[in-house]
């Protein structure tokens, strides 16, 4: 799985799960949980989706804003783990 196929099945899932507005143009750089698109809660809801859809475990000490608040922040840490 490359890097873009990752970044668009995570945009997909925060539009419709997490947002839920297919609509909405999520930008690479925005700030999902900053700009207030996300809460916390659905900072788990994304560390259970990312375990369950790349088998990667997320620690609930980096289920944070500060390391996971974009899209490119959020691809980063799953490439990170399947290297």
């Amino acid at each position: 799985m490359n890097e873009q196929s990752i970044r668009e099945n995570i945009r997909t899932f925060i539009v419709t799960e997490l947002i839920r507005d297919d609509s909405y143009n999520l930008k690479n750089d925005e700030g999902i949980i900053t700009g207030g698109l996300m809460d916390s809660f659905a900072l788990a809801e994304f560390g259970v989706f990312i375990e369950d859809e790349y088998d990667i475990y997320i620690p609930d000490s980096d289920l944070t804003v500060a390391n996971l608040d974009t899209l490119d922040q959020m691809v980063a840490r799953v490439m990170r783990d399947m290297s």
